[in-house]
């Protein structure tokens, strides 16, 4: 299962006119980001595991 791609995280500036979530960001680290990171790993795992196909949250969302 060599194939997992994490999800992408925010890059300064990404949230547009939000500077209070970059500052949290810069602080806290991208919580949100880590956590869509952490359900697609599970999911995959998932997948993998119970003998399904992993479907990218970016296809999955097009």
């Amino acid at each position: 299962m060599s194939d997992f791609a994490p999800a992408t995280t925010l890059t300064r500036g990404a949230t547009g006119d939000a500077p209070i979530y970059d500052d949290l960001v810069r602080e806290y680290g991208d919580v949100v980001a880590e956590a869509r990171w952490a359900a697609d790993r599970l999911e995959y795992e998932a997948a993998g595991l119970l003998g399904g196909q992993y479907v990218p949250r970016q296809l999955r969302l097009r």
